[in-house]
């Protein structure tokens, strides 16, 4: 009986991953199809034949502007905002975690106050504020603010602290180690899982990004991916569709490596578990 529930339980599982898996399967099996079978095969995840030629056409992008290109502007964007973000976001989260002054639990509210606000709430304050600042058409927007922090991180990363006996903290004062090398020397060798944690949701959330390069990017040659893939949407003449799902599908992949390399971090940093004896 145990044999067969335990049996039944693993079909279910495996029907249910390979129902999430399906638009995946799908994306990549059109991105091999010929661009008139797509929809009109839509049902079936065997190409009639390989059209490898996707890749070549999808790849050579537009006006002379490659998607090599497309994943290099990308990959500077989430590179730079997420060594930022994870950078800033522990330093605030040492101070709010580990040093006592006035107002500390106003700022704090005001932290997680910042958590709830819509982020289409602030998209027209910030273009305005960015505007003034001559960084529309720059990759500016896109990674400076993120050296100021992210409220997201800097809670993930307090209650990563916290869980780390003060007294280390005190035995490295006695030693004479200043509270800036507290940090770089005994707290951040120990935040190591919430620090890779929080490089991983950076890294997946600008990758994806597509509102935020749409409205502070004119020029398509600072494109990324993600906003590159919508030139494919000609509505003046026959969309290649096969050159963007074949793009698309390349776009997966610096997500999926990532992913299966760091995947063992996310729960170790979710659930800050701190020191293990």
């Amino acid at each position: 009986m145990r044999k067969s529930s335990r049996m039944f339980y693993h079909i279910l599982v495996g029907a249910f991953a390979l129902l999430m898996m399906y638009p995946i399967l799908w994306l990549a099996a059109s991105s091999l199809k010929p661009n008139n079978e797509i929809f009109t095969t839509a049902y079936s995840l065997i190409p009639s034949r390989l059209e490898f030629v996707n890749y070549k056409t999808g790849w050579r992008g537009f006006a002379g502007t490659t998607f090599g290109t497309f994943f290099t502007n990308s990959f500077i964007i989430v590179i730079l905002s997420t060594i930022g973000a994870v950078i800033s976001s522990a330093l605030v989260a040492y101070g709010l975690a580990r040093t006592r002054f006035w107002g500390q639990r106003f700022w704090f509210v005001c932290m997680m106050a910042t958590m709830m606000l819509p982020h289409d709430v602030i998209l027209v304050p910030q273009y305005v504020m960015f505007a003034k600042f001559d960084w529309v058409g720059t990759f500016k927007p896109l990674i400076i603010p993120h050296f100021f922090g992210t409220p997201f991180f800097i809670f993930l990363i307090m209650q990563f602290i916290r869980t780390i006996p003060k007294e280390l903290d005190e035995a490295a004062k006695i030693d004479g180690c200043s509270k800036y090398s507290i940090f770089y020397r005994v707290i951040v060798p120990l935040i190591g899982p919430a620090l890779i944690t929080c490089s991983i949701f950076s890294f997946y959330w600008r990758w994806d990004d597509f509102i935020n390069p749409l409205i502070f990017l004119n020029n398509p040659e600072k494109f990324p991916v993600s906003l590159a893939l919508k030139l494919f949407l000609d509505g003046e003449s026959l969309n290649n569709w096969g050159g963007m799902f074949a793009m698309a599908t390349l776009s997966l992949l610096p997500v999926v490596v990532v992913f299966f390399i760091f995947q063992k971090y996310i729960v170790e940093g979710i659930s800050t578990t701190g020191l293990k004896g």
